[in-house]
Order: structure tokens, then C-alpha cells, then sequence
């Protein structure tokens, strides 16, 4: 049955709210891919157990506790994002360049050092730092040979009266990109790729593109109070208050450039959504040095209480074979919500060769199904999206090593570091792990020091462009995040 009348659809927030706020949404903001210092850059972020580095205490606070006079340092940041991905025999690339603060903070000698046994020194520091760069530029290009993302319309749409539609199905429909069937009650669809039911043999070949750019950050300022107990053992509290900002795009356009499709000439689907929010947490750590040579350090996390602001729009653009053109839009959203982060422990060891060179490695275990999302300004209930959370998501190990390597005033410095697997077996990136490596050198007087650092963290995923299981493929994406960092810090 062809549509007599084009019907306008407003969305309610119920039925989108799920698709606003899910996994990948829970995991994004739970996940710290730190960056600080160029020096902590450069020795991979293993600096649990070392301390004295005004971004380890984003790490350990137990940190504050082993400078030894007043400090303050200031860090910017060049970022290098290079993307490639392939999909359907057909391969596409992209990158994008991006500049911020890594760190800056300071430390005040509240007690200055002094004794052998007792409190002998109390510092207070504070240090915001970078814990993610979400900028992305992504592009997917290849012919689609068995479905589109109208199919996936399609099947969102099929059991609900063409009159009650709501979301991306209903602006579809209103565009002529999908239809219901005669003689099925006005509940059951088809897309323009079968003529709307009446070519059963659906015909594709389209051109399928889809370009994704994100935009944002999170950090973390950590206010901090470190107590030196007999130049043994170092404790340590901090209040963090975080930050978040992300922008969520993409525009996916399919265009039959080889006039395979009927009556089609190209549709172009833009999502938008735009989040913003702050938390807090507390930490608590120690560090101890039973000989010269040796530090164990530890932290606790406290999970980070985020209250997020989302804005969400989308918007749908078909042009067809006979001149006709259709534009719809759903009528923005805009919602709060709570983000509870999981919980995280710290745990590191480092070793000082005399005055000549440091090792340190750090380990860092988190579980992702303890993220929870509550408090909807609409009293929205997120128990299918818990849930989710605790299917799809598993316990994580992350890893961080680094050495420094010091000849007179210039000191030399590398790091690894790997994020280990977040999702469950059977899921479709359950096989993904981020790999980075690092290097860098640093020049220090009593007074003063610049630090260098370079930094790769390299990826691969899968990615799906919409749900139409057992015809969409993924696509895979391979990325490689790169940085440059510069520390200039003064001693007093």
C-alpha cells in the first residue's frame, strides 16, 4: 500500500532512551586511556610506586607525599589520529589533528621535609590531566551487496501501525525509504530497495559511505594530600573532580551510482548527539621503601559519580530518480542521567639503579559490569540497559611499564603500556586490546626541567554500521593515536 499522505513524527524520549544511553556510552566514560606529563607519557603512565611526577597522583595520591620542595609544571599536547578501515572489499582512510592540556598543576610544601622518623614531610598538590581524547575522524566506503540501513528501518519498524512510528524509522518512512505492505494491517514494511515489497528479489549495489567525526575529552582534577612517615612510607588522600565533553556524529549516505536501486538516487542519514557532565571520587594510596632501591605502591578508586546532560537530533535527506526530494527531522531531545563508574585498584613496583636509572611496572584491574546508569530526569528505568552492561562487559587487566635512563642532566625514557580485553566472549570486539608505546627525554637543573615525549597507542576493531543481522558484515577499523607531548616545570 503506497502512503496517501506524508505523516509527521514526533519522538517521545522514552522510546529513544535506549539508544542514547547503552554500552558502548557506559564504557566510553568508564575507560581512562591517561595521558599527563611528558614524562609520565613517556614511561607508559607506570608510576604507581614512584610518585614525585604531578601526574602520578592522579594514579596513587601516596605520590604527593615524595616531592621534596614546591613544583609546577604546565603540559600541551599534539594529537595525530589516523584511521583505516575496511569493509566489503573496499578500503578508506581518514585522520584528524587535535591540540590541548595534558596537564598542569602544582605542589606546595605545607611541612617542609626534615627529620628521619615521624611525619618528616606534608605536601599538598593539585593536577589536572587528560584521562581521554575522543576526537575521531573515520571513514567506511564500499558497495553494499545485501542490505542497507533501510533494512534495518525495516525491521525496526515491522509490528507497530505505521501511524505510531517514532525515531529514524518514522522520518524514513515519511522520506519514501521504506513502506508498509498491502494487505498486512499497516504494521509490516519494506524498503525501496524491493520496491516496497513488489520486487521480492531486492537489488542492491548501492555506494555506502559512512563519515564519523567525534569531538571531546575527559579529565580529571585531583586535589591531593601526601604525608611522608619517616622517609618509608608515603600516604596519601584525594578529592578528583572529572569532567566530560563528547560529541557523537556521523553521516551515513547511499547513493546508486550504478542505477541498480528502483527509483532511488541517494538517501543521507546524519546522528547527532551531544554529552556533557562532571563527577567525583576519592582516592586513597601508600607507597613503601623497605631498602633504598625499592618502592610498592598501591590505590584504591572510588567510582566516579558522573551527572551527564545529552542533546540528541537526527535528521534524514532521500532524493529520487524523478527529481523528488524529502527532508524530515525528529524533534531534538535533551535528557540527564547518572553514570556510576566501576571501582579501580592500582598496584605497582619500581626499582632505582643508584642515580643512574629507574624501572617501574604497574597493574591496574577494573570490572566494566559495575557501570550503572540511574537517576533519568525523566524517571526513565535502566534496568534492560544494566544489564546489558553486565552481559556484554567483563573485568579488565591494564598494564604499564616504563624506564629512565639518566646521563648527567639529560635523562632518557621509554614505556609500554596495554588496555586489556572489556567485552564477554561471543561479542564482536571480544578480541580487542590497545597496544602503546612510548619514548621520550627530558633535560633537569635544580630549578628547572623540559620534558620530550612521543606516543602511539595502536587498535583494531569491528564495527557495525546498523543491526540487520545474518546480511550487514562489519567493518574493520584499524587506528593509531599519536602524540606528541611538552612539559616545561619550575622547582622552588
Amino acid at each position: 500500500m503506497k502512503k496517501l499522505v506524508i505523516i509527521s513524527i514526533l519522538i517521545s524520549s522514552v522510546f529513544l532512551r535506549g539508544l542514547s544511553q547503552n554500552v558502548d556510552d557506559a564504557l566510553r566514560y568508564s575507560q581512562n586511556f591517561y595521558s599527563g606529563t611528558a614524562r609520565f607519557v613517556s614511561m607508559g603512565g607506570a608510576f604507581t610506586a614512584l610518585g614525585g611526577d604531578l601526574s602520578a597522583i592522579m594514579l596513587n595520591p601516596a605520590s604527593t607525599g615524595v616531592f621534596r620542595s614546591f613544583e609546577f609544571s604546565v603540559t600541551p599536547q599534539m594529537m595525530y589520529n589516523n584511521y583505516s578501515s575496511k569493509w566489503n572489499n573496499s578500503s578508506a582512510s581518514d585522520f584528524k589533528y587535535t591540540m590541548n592540556f595534558a596537564q598542569a598543576g602544582g605542589v606546595y610544601t605545607i611541612i617542609p621535609p626534615k627529620g628521619e622518623s615521624g611525619l618528616v614531610g606534608l605536601n599538598f598538590a593539585y593536577s589536572y590531566n587528560r584521562t581521554n581524547n575522543f576526537n575521531e575522524n573515520i571513514t567506511i566506503k564500499g558497495i553494499g551487496d545485501n542490505s542497507s540501513l533501510a533494512d534495518a528501518w525495516v525491521n525496526d519498524a515491522n509490528g507497530t501501525y505505521y501511524k505510531d512510528l517514532r525515531g529514524a524509522a518514522g522520518i524514513a518512512f515519511d522520506a519514501w525509504l521504506i513502506d508498509t505492505l498491502a494487505n498486512k494491517g499497516g504494521a509490516q514494511y519494506a524498503s525501496i530497495f524491493s520496491n516496497f515489497g513488489e520486487n521480492t528479489n531486492s537489488t542492491y549495489g548501492q555506494t555506502v559511505k559512512r563519515v564519523i567525526q567525534n569531538e571531546g575529552y575527559s579529565g580529571i582534577n585531583t586535589f591531593s594530600l601526601g604525608a611522608n612517615i619517616s622517609n618509608k612510607l608515603f600516604l596519601g588522600f584525594s578529592f578528583n573532580y572529572s569532567k566530560l565533553s563528547y560529541t557523537g556524529h556521523y553521516q551515513h549516505i547511499e547513493s546508486d551510482d550504478n542505477n541498480k536501486v528502483f527509483d532511488l538516487s541517494n538517501f543521507t542519514y546524519t546522528d547527532h548527539f551531544e554529552a556533557t557532565g562532571s563527577g567525583y571520587s576519592f582516592d586513597l594510596g601508600a607507597i613503601y621503601r623497605p631498602v633504598e632501591f625499592l618502592r610498592i605502591g598501591g590505590a584504591v578508586h572510588t567510582p566516579v559519580v558522573y551527572r551527564i546532560s545529552e542533546y540528541f537530533y537526527d535528521n534524514v535527506t532521500s532524493n529520487f530518480d524523478n527529481f523528488d526530494k524529502y527532508e524530515f527531522a525528529n524533534d531534538p531531545l535533551r535528557y540527564k542521567y547518572t553514570l556510576t563508574t566501576p571501582f579501580k585498584v592500582n598496584g605497582g613496583v619500581a626499582f632505582q639503579i643508584k642515580k643512574f636509572a629507574l624501572l617501574s611496572a604497574d597493574y591496574e584491574y577494573l570490572d566494566y559490569r559495575l557501570a550503572q546508569f540511574s537517576k533519568a530526569s525523566d524517571d526513565y528505568d535502566y534496568s534492560v540497559e544494566n544489564q546489558d552492561i553486565k552481559n556484554i562487559l567483563k573485568a579488565a587487566s591494564n598494564l604499564r611499564v616504563g624506564a629512565e635512563f639518566r646521563i648527567k642532566s639529560i635523562y632518557l625514557r621509554g614505556g609500554y603500556n596495554r588496555y586489556g580485553k572489556v567485552f564477554a566472549s561471543g561479542e564482536l570486539n571480544n578480541d580487542l586490546v590497545y597496544n602503546g608505546f612510548s619514548g621520550g627525554i627530558g633535560f633537569r637543573q635544580q630549578k628547572f626541567y623540559f620534558d620530550l615525549a612521543y606516543s602511539a597507542l595502536f587498535s583494531k576493531n569491528n564495527y557495525m554500521m546498523y543491526f540487520d543481522p545474518g546480511y550487514l558484515k562489519p567493518a574493520s577499523i584499524s587506528n593509531n593515536k599519536s602524540g606528541f607531548t611538552a612539559t616545561i616545570g619550575f622547582k622552588f
